[in-house]
């Protein structure tokens, strides 16, 4: 499985809540941040996922978040 998948499988588990690419890289043990952040960047626009700033659900933060719109 490839980091795109586990990125997708995570921020779809969380659907609809948005989630930040600084939680996603704590949650799924990367090894640097800018992985997660290379990665939804890839995914947004694509099959529902959308990237925008708002609240991160897991750590309250108003950043850049993406979730997936069911």
């Amino acid at each position: 499985m490839t980091v795109l998948d586990d990125v997708a499988k995570f921020v779809t588990r969380l659907s609809p809540e948005a989630v930040c690419d600084d939680c996603i890289t704590e949650k799924l043990q990367l090894s640097i941040r800018q992985h997660a952040n290379h990665k939804t960047r890839e995914l947004a626009g694509t099959d529902g996922f959308e990237r925008r700033k708002a609240e991160c659900s897991l750590c309250g933060t108003q950043k850049l978040v993406i979730r997936r719109n069911a």
